[in-house]
């Protein structure tokens, strides 16, 4: 079945694809060449989950997979991989973004982080098996809690600077289409 939508559907999209291309070139540039000593957060991550919980529609499977395969061509991780571990995540989330919608922020951020915390081990665990070299333990659960400390700030920018938020469950202008 095609996928048709509204114009402003597609700039969503647009503007989805852009801010993920911006977080992975600035993840790309070298700002300091020594060693690392502490993770960062994933941000295309969080900013993905929020937009797939919040109004699945703009983020659709596609366009995950595509930026998730590109960022591991890039970052020179085992292609496909983590890809397909955030496309399960996200399709996850969207399965249940109603249930989310009528849940608490806590609820949502609980879900969420369990979501972050399963692919991560599941991440690891396949690059074990496969006897991949990887990063030290603490630096991915470094990162982890990171990504899961600032999933609140990356909602609160997403609602208030890209106007991504839950569709209210009396809103009459969204009548007919799927949220």
């Amino acid at each position: 079945m095609a996928d048709i939508a509204e114009p402003a559907t597609w700039a969503r999209r647009a503007v989805f694809v852009l801010l993920a291309c911006i977080i992975t070139i600035t993840q790309l540039v070298p700002l300091n060449l020594e060693p690392v000593v502490w993770a960062a957060p994933d941000l295309l991550l969080a900013v993905t989950c929020v937009w797939v919980a919040r109004k699945p529609d703009y983020v659709p499977v596609y366009i995950v997979a595509a930026v998730f395969f590109a960022t591991d061509l890039l970052f020179q991780q085992p292609p496909g991989l983590w890809a397909a571990l955030v496309v399960m995540l996200t399709e996850a989330i969207r399965t249940r973004h109603r249930e989310l919608r009528s849940m608490s922020f806590a609820a949502e951020w609980a879900f969420v982080a369990l979501g972050l915390v399963a692919i991560t081990l599941a991440n690891r665990i396949v690059l074990a098996i496969v006897i991949t070299p990887l990063a030290p333990l603490g630096l991915t659960m470094m990162q982890l809690a990171g990504t899961v400390l600032i999933y609140p700030l990356v909602v609160f920018v997403a609602r208030y600077l890209f106007a991504v938020a839950y569709v209210a469950p009396g809103d009459m202008r969204k009548i007919g289409q799927r949220t």
